[in-house]
């Protein structure tokens, strides 16, 4: 299960004292536990992805308006949180991948974008990010 890895990760950060793995692993924790009490049980392996997912978009978000102000200190920062997180993501696949399941699933040209996406989204839960799967749907229909 993700949330012992992300325990065992936690409880390894502070016996090392690296205070940014530990914040990192500290607020995702937290995350899977509220997540975890707002459904009343154990979560799925999608729907600890689907938590840590939402946490890689906030930490890009973070990164966007770090760049924005120019703030080099938090760059720095927002970049090693996002490379932690996505450790523990599933492989992401590449665009030619998610155009190849898409194709075989029957997204074609002139196709809703919708409709296409109702058959994106669950296709490929976890293992792509909504903006590159919307960007590989575009490109297709």
């Amino acid at each position: 299960m993700l949330k012992t890895a992300v325990f065992d990760q936690l409880k390894q950060a502070m016996r090392d004292k690296d205070v940014l793995s530990k914040g990192v692993l500290t607020l995702l924790k937290a995350a899977l536990d509220k997540a975890e009490k707002e459904k009343g049980s154990s979560l799925t392996p999608e729907e600890e992805v689907a938590v840590v997912n939402r946490e890689v978009k906030q930490t890009n978000q973070a990164l966007d308006g770090a760049k924005d102000a120019g703030r080099e200190d938090l760059i720095e920062k927002e970049e090693a949180k996002l490379v932690l997180l996505k450790s523990f993501l599933p492989k992401q696949l590449s665009e030619e991948e998610i155009a190849a399941a898409l194709t075989e699933a029957g997204v074609t040209k002139g196709m809703n974008m919708g409709d296409a996406m109702k058959i994106a989204k669950p296709l490929l839960a976890g293992k792509a990010d909504g903006a590159t799967t919307s960007k590989v749907v575009k490109s297709l229909i």
